[in-house]
């Protein structure tokens, strides 16, 4: 948060709530994103029945969307309800806490999401570098409480300015942990090292540095905005990366469930002591085995009579993150 001139004569709408209105358009275009990365999930995961991920994505869409009603209502009293209402405009709406507290539940629900997913990617190594990760969240937690609190003690913008540490706290704690998680996930996800927080990070110091220079006016809260959306579609595109990996889940079913690729065998003996698929995958396979006279011969790369031949083929299965 930052200070707002006082006296409503000495509001300049161009930076104060015409930046507002421009964070808005932009985080509207941001839930777009959202909706169509959600469908994806959705989509590609329709026959695999209720499962922890899909609640996540319905729980963080949810929250997306009432982050982006609280900021159109926020930009709609002041443009539109208190239209030349000058000294309407240093109040402070109910809505715009209320967006500050969906930041606060995005934001942490995505760095508890990570913390889950960085377990995931540690199992069977050091457990140090997650256990670090997670203590620091659980830190962050008083640091969003704070926020909160310190949201709903202000009831003008001028109040803001005695608040001014808690912005600053609050915007670098996020950051910090963004940069944290990004380089714990770079050395696992390189591909998608983006989608884990350096995205996010450089938003939310976007929003230090517009909140330090430019202290009187609300082009930080604009770039603020932008940060709750940039969470959720990072982590949604990080539970898509399997989708747009695999080219749009060429190897999906016709339902979109995750599925074994079918792999028909046509073996021909080699030389080698080794098969080849009709798709070309070559497989080890033990050719050696007993004729029908029971000699145990090896079998021959010409014989016309060939038995048949048990192969444990393994293949790659794509499965839900």
């Amino acid at each position: 948060m930052s200070s707002s001139p006082v006296g409503p004569l000495d509001l300049d709408l161009n930076n104060s709530y015409g930046a507002l209105f421009i964070g808005f358009a932009t985080a509207a275009i941001l839930f777009g994103l959202t909706n169509v990365q959600a469908f994806v999930y959705f989509q590609t995961h329709s026959g695999s029945g209720l499962t922890f991920y899909k609640i996540v994505t319905f729980y963080l869409w949810i929250l997306d969307a009432l982050h982006l009603a609280f900021i159109a209502h926020m930009i709609y009293h002041y443009l539109v309800t208190n239209y030349a209402n000058p000294a309407a405009l240093i109040a402070i709406v109910w809505s715009f806490q209320a967006q500050v507290v969906g930041d606060v539940l995005i934001i942490y629900a995505v760095h508890l999401l990570y913390v889950q997913r960085l377990w995931i990617l540690s199992r069977g190594r050091s457990k140090i570098l997650p256990s670090i990760i997670t203590i620091m969240v659980a830190l962050g937690s008083a640091v969003a409480i704070t926020l909160i609190w310190a949201a709903y003690q202000c009831h003008v913008y001028s109040d803001l300015i005695s608040m001014e540490w808690c912005t600053f706290l609050s915007l670098a704690t996020i950051c910090f942990l963004d940069m944290s998680i990004a380089d714990s996930l770079v050395t696992k996800l390189m591909t998608y090292s983006l989608n884990s927080g350096l995205l996010t990070s450089i938003c939310s110091l976007g929003a230090i540095v517009t909140c330090a220079a430019m202290p009187k006016n609300f082009i930080f809260l604009g770039v603020e905005f932008l940060c709750a959306k940039l969470y959720v579609n990072a982590y949604l595109a990080l539970l898509n990366a399997q989708y747009y990996l695999s080219n749009g889940g060429e190897h999906r079913g016709s339902s979109g469930q995750a599925r074994d690729r079918d792999v028909r065998i046509n073996l021909m003996p080699l030389s080698g002591g080794s098969a080849v698929s009709k798709h070309g995958a070559s497989m080890d396979a033990d050719l050696t085995t007993k004729l029908p006279s029971g000699d145990g011969k090896p079998l021959s790369p010409n014989s016309s009579h060939y038995p048949a031949v048990a192969v444990t083929v393994k293949t790659e299965t794509f499965t839900e993150p």
